[in-house]
């Protein structure tokens, strides 16, 4: 049988459901980048398939984390081939700096939602996690010794990089998107994002992104992490890693990525649209 030698940090963490509450966070600091905006841009139905979107995302990382060798190997050569399509003028989706930087939002956001829903982490578990996390950028191509080696190296290169993003037109237009999807079912989950989203953001990005806020909504958003942390940690195992267990069932079951609707009906299966 191929078994999982997932690192234990990853594993643990990455199968918490509280840390998807951070996914529009990510997404956000990760199209604030300008080049990572007009990759996604050109090259995704985000309003019109959403859920595709987090599906693939997801398997990759939850491939990643908590798969076999087998899994991993067949998300990470899958993403590869996906990311080898989305290039073009001032961006390229396997550029190094874009890999780092994608990479370290999903970090840094895994972090911060793991220590406001569950508990903190210790110097050690940090600087474990970040060792672990570097897959899902060096599986993509990134070199390892360009992914930051300590939580201080990290530091440091979070604020140099935090520093040059701008919020342009393209990721006004896809944070749009991200709120208000094309299907009508979605957006009161939508709108839950953006209120996370409003208190996860630092105040320059969030009004750059124009997410309205006040003390009242902020103090909102401090009582329901306040809460979350309180009650969720005290919920059984096999709730709090529901999503995870979900995800690597359909990929299990289709063999890789689920079929698009394009695709059901042929042999084999693909992935989807990005």
């Amino acid at each position: 049988m191929n078994r999982s030698h997932s690192p234990p940090v990853l594993r643990r963490l990455n199968s918490e459901a509280s840390i998807l509450a951070g996914a529009g966070y990510a997404v956000l600091l990760q199209i604030a980048h300008p080049s990572v905006a007009r990759g996604v841009a050109a090259h995704s139905d985000f309003a019109a398939r959403p859920l595709d979107r987090l599906r693939g995302t997801l398997y990759y990382v939850y491939g990643t984390a908590l798969g076999t060798d087998e899994e991993r190997e067949r998300v990470q050569s899958i993403v590869r081939a996906m990311h080898r399509r989305v290039r073009g003028p001032g961006y390229d989706a396997l550029d190094p700096d874009l890999l780092l930087w994608v990479g370290a939002t999903l970090y840094h956001s895994a972090v911060r939602l793991y220590e406001l829903t569950v508990a903190d982490l210790t110097e050690e578990e940090r600087a474990v996690f970040l060792r672990e996390t570097a897959v899902y950028a060096t599986a993509l191509g990134l070199p390892q010794e360009r992914w930051p080696q300590s939580p201080r190296e990290f530091a440091d290169y979070w604020e140099r990089a935090y520093a040059r993003l701008d919020v342009g037109e393209d990721a006004l237009a896809l944070s749009r998107s991200l709120f208000r999807p094309d299907n009508p079912i979605l957006r009161p989950m939508c709108r839950a994002q953006r209120f996370l989203c409003g208190g996860l953001l630092d105040p320059e990005l969030r009004g750059q992104y124009g997410i309205p806020w006040s003390p009242a909504r902020q103090r909102r958003f401090d009582r329901l992490m306040r809460l979350t942390r309180s009650v969720y940690p005290r919920l059984p195992s096999g709730v709090r890693q529901l999503p995870s267990t979900l995800y690597l069932r359909s990929l299990r079951r289709h063999g890789g990525w689920k079929p698009s609707k394009t695709s059901r009906g042929s042999k084999g299966s693909r992935a989807p649209r990005r």
